[in-house]
């Protein structure tokens, strides 16, 4: 393992050494002009892990571990100080997006294209270190703990992993995107930046980690019943330890099977009807008789049932009854082409002394509109009275209806 490891970092600090100028050139200007070098090189430092593409529409990028120690080694204070900390990130992004603006505003274009450069590179690294966080929780799950040996080690990095991911949906929350959107304004490449680049990152961010956070639980799960089997072996074997003449009872033979081995249900031995036993041939018939009993008893009431005379009776006709409801809705209506003159529904609820809730009362005017045919609609007008929610847009409260002739 080790010696495929000093391969691995020997073939990585010889591309960075091959390829310097490339490196240093994607550091000072963020970006890589791909016309300018050979794709093979650029996949070479792609799947070395030097250079990344954050989506297939954007040039290539220096990922941010080579980014942070370029910063570090060169003490570029310009560029020390992004964060990784999710909440000063998305500040130093405000701070960045108001400065472009405040270029493009004062027409100091060389200034906003600089500041535009250092907002991409944040954006592009925020998103990075998302991904790098979950690809890291992956890879942990992935070989289930593997650098530890013990179940309670296990347990143990179980436990920081969740927290860990606890602490990336907490940070998550520091996403306010309304407020980068009010930010960004009508502005295109801010909108992209801080709306779509980042929402995007954040959606799938917040899925993989609802998944790694059910993945944690399911493993944690596992290793807590591992870790009871071995307490319960470790005890056998230390009690065979102390007591090396110990033989188990045969507990099968026990009235009274304790219940540690009692866990299996009652086995019902196979049966099946022997019809040719001398022995059960009386009981096969008084069985039989008794069937043909039944089955005669049951054809004479079918027969005595078939011989009744079926009396016919003339059927009572049935009222139907409207409604008391529906009738004062009608009544409502017919005053209104009475009086040729528009009313509105609590009005003549109030002349009319009705006792009905006046919510039913309005529902049922509009079900009575509603239940007008096309033709006869036409002939009236239906205007809600009533006011919009203060709180949430397109709810409309009604408070009564006028009901008029067209």
């Amino acid at each position: 393992m080790s010696q495929v490891l000093i391969q691995a970092g020997t073939k990585l600090l010889n591309a960075l050494g091959r390829h310097s100028e490339l490196i240093m050139q994607a550091y000072i200007n963020g970006t890589v002009n791909e016309q300018d070098y050979s794709p093979k090189i650029l996949e070479q430092l792609v799947q070395l892990g030097v250079l990344w593409r954050p989506d297939p529409q954007s040039e290539l990028r220096l990922k941010s571990a080579v980014r942070t120690l370029l910063e570090g080694s060169l003490q570029d204070e310009r560029n020390r100080t992004i964060n990784a900390n999710i909440g000063a990130s998305l500040a130093s992004l405000k701070t960045l997006a108001e400065h472009y603006k405040e270029s493009l505003h004062y027409n100091k274009y060389n200034e906003a294209a600089a500041y535009m450069s250092d907002l991409t590179e944040h954006v592009y690294q925020l998103s990075e270190s998302l991904s790098n966080s979950v690809r890291v929780m992956f890879s942990r799950i992935n070989n289930e703990f593997g650098y530890v040996s013990s179940v309670d080690a296990k347990i143990r990095e179980n436990e920081l992993a969740q927290g860990q991911v606890t602490d990336l949906l907490s940070q998550l929350e520091c996403f306010r995107f309304d407020e980068l959107s009010e930010i960004a304004g009508s502005n295109r490449e801010l909108r992209h930046l801080l709306v779509v680049s980042l929402q995007q990152r954040f959606s799938k961010a917040a899925q993989e980690l609802s998944v790694v956070q059910a993945r944690l639980l399911d493993l944690l799960g596992r290793f807590r019943e591992f870790r009871g089997r071995t307490r319960l072996l470790k005890g056998y074997l230390l009690h065979m330890e102390q007591q090396p003449d110990f033989v188990p009872g045969n507990y099968a033979n026990l009235t009274h099977v304790p219940v540690l081995f009692n866990q299996t249900a009652s086995i019902t031995k196979p049966a099946s009807v022997d019809v040719n036993s001398v022995e059960h041939e009386e009981d096969y018939h008084s069985m039989v008789a008794s069937l043909s009993h039944i089955h005669k008893r049951q054809g004479q009431q079918e027969a005595e049932n078939k011989q009744q005379d079926i009396d016919v009776t003339e059927q009572s006709t049935v009222a139907l009854e409207k409604d008391p409801l529906q009738a004062a809705v009608e009544e409502y209506f017919c005053d209104v082409i009475d009086s040729g003159q528009p009313k509105t529904a609590l009005t003549y609820y109030q002349e009319k002394a009705l006792s009905f809730d006046k919510e039913v009362w309005i529902y049922q005017v509009i079900g009575g509109y509603q239940a007008l045919a096309d033709q006869e609609k036409q002939f009236f007008a239906l205007d809600p009275h009533g006011e919009n929610d203060k709180t949430y847009t397109g709810n409309f409260y009604i408070n009564d209806i006028t009901l008029g002739l067209r």
